[in-house]
């Protein structure tokens, strides 16, 4: 097991009716910037419940921040946290108000003339502004880690950010809200939170046994919940078991002292920013064929993987993997989400060009576990995703 450093300062206030205890969460005198989506929260009652909880506080709203939290809609809410001298951020929604939040945390403090350098140099936060939330969409496990993804539609480009002083002070996770999240996006969460597994999951084996069963654990429930949850969000037991594997997939646990991959997430954010389909939608593009073209360096994990989470026991090493790989194409394929990129867009070809082009131009010449998937390999793994 490699040497490692875990803190995780979030508070995680899980369960039923948890919301009212905002008003013990926030500190004292705090004028708060509320920080919001399409609008979801005001037909599903959790609007309701966070205003009721923030009634002795000043609070100032701002909504729209879109599925991908867009640089220029956030900038709108920057420029009203320094107007109103905001001293506390609330995020109410799902990974994308969340990560969006983030930004606007790094950004309020940031010293900088471009806050948009935060992404591109990826300058790391040490200190935030405070900011809390309140989750309705499990996904992303953004509530209990300090990382972010924002786009900028101006460039077409997708960047990630973070550092130790991103972490939210508290996530309130009630299970209560998936029953009111439409199919596509519980499809979605499960996807997302299985992916981010697989990233820290599927590399090579330092002989951290625990951490393996930690995730293999997480992809097991995935798996076991997944057709409960799609069948009936208002199932609560179902609902709880879902959201917190969403948040344990991503809150830094499964990674330490293990090596991480992280280049399906690279290649994905690309397909987002030049298309517009959802993350996990990507994420599930290009799964299949990033674990076949790196199978010599990934077969051990990958076949660990195939006997322990799909029960595969028959076969040598390397049929055991290519089982694996299939086994993770058909439990999407039962989520309802398609795994090939011809099949959210006719302006596919050409795009292995881009992305490949892109990561050259950022200097991104070895990515993965082993440093070692260069540009020209993402081109090949990207038109085997056609």
């Amino acid at each position: 097991m490699n040497n490692f450093q875990y803190k995780n300062p979030t508070k995680i206030l899980f369960g039923k009716n948890q919301i009212e205890n905002l008003t013990t969460e926030i500190p004292e005198n705090a004028k708060v910037l509320m920080l919001f989506g399409g609008g979801s929260i005001k037909k599903n009652g959790v609007y309701e419940q966070v205003s009721k909880a923030l009634s002795n506080f000043e609070v100032i709203e701002f909504g729209g921040i879109p599925a991908n939290p867009e640089y220029d809609v956030l900038m709108e809410a920057l420029a009203i946290i320094k107007a109103e001298k905001i001293t506390f951020l609330l995020a109410v929604g799902g990974g994308s108000v969340i990560d969006g939040t983030k930004f606007l945390s790094a950004a309020a403090l940031y010293e900088g003339d471009e806050p948009w350098d935060i992404l591109v140099k990826n300058i790391r936060t040490l200190k935030g502004m405070p900011f809390g939330t309140v989750l309705t969409l499990p996904a992303t496990g953004s509530e209990m880690n300090s990382g972010a993804v924002i786009t900028r539609a101006e460039t077409k480009e997708k960047f990630a950010m973070g550092g130790p002083g991103l972490f939210p002070l508290f996530s309130v996770l009630d299970p209560e809200v998936v029953k009111s999240i439409p199919q596509r996006q519980i499809a979605n969460g499960l996807a997302d939170a299985f992916t981010h597994v697989l990233e820290q999951y599927m590399t090579y084996s330092v002989d951290a046994k625990l951490q393996d069963r930690f995730a293999e654990s997480i992809l097991q429930t995935l798996i076991e919940v997944a057709p409960a949850i799609l069948k009936d969000p208002s199932d609560y037991k179902a609902a709880s078991n879902f959201m917190w594997s969403c948040t344990m997939a991503l809150n830094g646990l499964i990674q330490q002292g293990v090596p991480s991959d992280w280049a399906i997430h690279m290649m994905g954010h690309e397909l987002t920013a030049l298309f517009g389909i959802d993350h996990a939608r990507t994420l599930a593009i290009i799964t299949e064929s990033h674990y076949t073209f790196n199978l010599d360096s990934k077969k051990d994990k990958l076949a660990q993987y195939a006997e322990r989470v799909w029960n595969v026991n028959e076969g040598t090493k390397a049929e055991k993997a290519m089982v694996g790989i299939k086994k993770t194409t058909e439990f999407f394929h039962s989520l309802d989400i398609k795994t090939t990129l011809s099949e959210y867009t006719k302006d596919y070809k050409g795009t292995a060009e881009i992305i490949s082009k892109r990561f050259e131009e950022r200097g991104w010449k070895g990515i993965g576990e082993h440093g070692k998937v260069t540009p020209s390999d993402v081109e090949k793994i990207v038109k085997m995703s056609y």
